[in-house]
């Protein structure tokens, strides 16, 4: 079985590597499969959204859970809303939204509750006192059980932290994108979790990442294209006991503030994989150094005040 880590001071424990579903695409059977394979493999966390494939998503995730609920720590979003006839979406943190919005997650879930329900975003300019009463009167409801953020927002991060009930912070966190590393201590403090996405970086953290790399020629985050493919080449190098995608999930989880990572897959071979991946040991502290004296360093420049 897979470790699991608890949620802030929650009642969920969720596994320490879940399965993010927005790469699952639509195609219903294929999809269903990798969630059950997952699940099969002692994942229990699935992460999902109201605005993937316009709730399609949420209906696959719904379907693949029937029968096992129980075995499940479902996570949904709320906070983008859209109209049939308009293009786009439109960002709607309101009480309103957000009360309509989790029974409509319900019903394409196939569920009377959710684990964790989560704001999509948000932006200091929102009225967040509105929005965590809507998450408040859920709970007391039963309609969740706990309530988070997906931010990458500092003052959004520290608006919620110091006034909401939140357990967790979903933000991009990897090797490759350190800019979460300065919350960490302060979200452990205060009995938040971090569920870390984009772990793997878009597929260079993978086996064939330097292989990606070249294919791509492309910039990642504050890395030219040439400085990557020296780091990529280095970390292959330096870590010969474990592929380098254990190296990337171990990483993120080294800190205790991240209580999960939650790599997406499009195939049941990618779900074996990152599986296989966390069973590895955690890296030692003598690896973790290492590792750092490799990587870039930096935190957010923006929405800081």
């Amino acid at each position: 079985m897979i470790p699991t880590n608890r949620l802030g001071k929650s009642d969920l424990y969720v596994s320490k590597i879940g399965l993010g579903c927005m790469s699952l695409g639509t195609e219903e059977t294929k999809a269903v499969e990798i969630i059950k394979q997952a699940l099969d493999l002692g994942i229990n966390y699935l992460d999902t959204a109201d605005l993937y494939d316009l709730g399609k998503n949420e209906e696959i995730v719904g379907k693949a859970i029937k029968g096992q609920r129980d075995k499940v720590i479902l996570a949904t979003k709320v906070g983008n809303r859209w109209t049939a006839g308009k293009e786009g979406w439109e960002w709607d943190p309101s009480k309103k939204h957000i009360k309509s919005g989790v029974k409509n997650s319900l019903h394409r879930l196939q569920t009377d509750y959710i684990d964790l329900y989560q704001l999509h975003g948000g932006t200091i300019e929102d009225n967040s006192e509105e929005t965590i009463e809507a998450f408040e009167e859920l709970k007391k409801e039963g309609y969740i059980r706990e309530y988070g953020i997906s931010s990458i927002r500092p003052n959004v991060i520290q608006r919620f932290t110091n006034s909401s009930g939140i357990i967790s912070v979903m933000m991009q966190y990897s090797m490759l994108d350190t800019r979460p590393e300065e919350y960490l201590d302060y979200l452990h403090t205060n009995d938040i979790s971090v569920i870390a996405r984009g772990s793997l970086a878009k597929g260079l953290l993978s086996s064939k990442g330097l292989e990606k790399a070249k294919e791509k020629a492309k910039d990642y985050m504050n890395y030219s294209y040439e400085e990557l493919i020296e780091l990529l080449g280095k970390l292959e190098e330096s870590e010969k006991t474990r592929p380098l995608q254990s190296t990337a999930f171990h990483y993120c989880l080294h800190h205790p503030a991240v209580a999960a990572v939650i790599p997406g897959a499009s195939t049941v071979e990618q779900i074996k994989a990152n599986v296989a991946a966390i069973q590895y040991p955690a890296l030692t502290a003598i690896e973790y150094k290492r590792l750092k004296e490799l990587l870039k360093h930096s935190q957010y420049e923006s929405h800081r005040e």
